[in-house]
């Protein structure tokens, strides 16, 4: 059975990888793709924004309207955005797949509600690289423990609007949860001026905004005498796109639940 997927932000480039990649996987087809109300393209051809020619899918702004001829969303927006998508397709039982990131807490207990009621995959990278950098960086973790100083560097493009990463927060977690950790009391973000000696507990994290950079992301866990250090660098978004497409054909027919690519991959 064929999987229908509607996409958000379909102009956008995240959204034009998502198009082609579908286009790439046998049991998925792009049957609806959104853009904001705004926007030039809208009335294009998807595939023909995608560089895969026409596949007779327009570019429309009403979910609404569309919602019926899908059975998973993959939204990569911005969280008000997504979070309003969700609830549509929370009245029409759709699953959807989330790869926003920089939600606040009142909208991730928005998500949890909705995946109460429909199948939702919400991961802060669908890589399938650094979701297994996670369960490397657990491994570390509980390896090295307490007796190394950790410290998180991630860099992306100008035009990403959070910081630091959804996926460098993700990594943090990892490692604080596997040293027993609270990762809302040690990260430390940026340091300035006179800072005094590191204390061992903390997380630390760092980020560059420049050029076109996809994503890259470095822990590393510094002792005395040695350094260990798991990196990840993205060098195309179809890393991304083809991992949340996974997901879609995944997703589908799922029971209502919160699931990430680690569930995706069986990890």
């Amino acid at each position: 059975m064929t999987v229908r997927v509607g996409i958000t932000g379909a102009a956008g480039r995240m959204g034009r990888t998502l198009i082609e990649a579908i286009g790439q996987t046998p049991g998925l087809e792009v049957t609806a793709a959104l853009e904001q109300s705004a926007s030039s393209l809208l009335g294009a051809d998807a595939g023909e924004l995608a560089g895969l020619g026409k596949i007779g899918v327009t570019v429309s702004s009403d979910l609404a309207a569309v919602i019926d001829v899908i059975d998973v969303l993959i939204d990569f927006t911005v969280p008000a955005a997504t979070v309003a998508n969700l609830a549509l397709c929370v009245t029409a039982g759709k699953a959807v797949v989330i790869g926003t990131t920089g939600f606040s807490a009142s909208q991730d207990e928005e998500i949890n509600r909705a995946a109460a009621r429909i199948p939702v995959c919400k991961a802060s990278n669908f890589s399938t690289g650094v979701n297994l950098c996670f369960k490397l960086l657990d491994m570390a973790a509980r390896v090295l423990g307490d007796d190394v100083d950790i410290e998180i560097v991630e860099a992306h493009h100008r035009h990403k609007i959070d910081a630091p990463s959804g996926t460098a927060l993700a990594m943090g977690g990892v490692v604080a949860n596997a040293l027993g950790r609270d990762l809302a009391e040690v990260a430390v973000y940026g340091r300035e001026g006179q800072t005094g000696a590191r204390e061992r507990e903390t997380i630390g994290f760092a980020t560059v905004r420049a050029g076109d950079i996809v994503g890259d992301h470095t822990v590393i866990f510094a002792g005395d005498g040695e350094r260990v250090e798991v990196t990840h660098k993205a060098s195309s978004r179809m890393s991304f796109a083809r991992g949340a497409v996974r997901a879609a054909g995944w997703l589908a027919g799922r029971e209502p639940a919160l699931y990430d690519m680690q569930d995706v991959l069986g990890l």
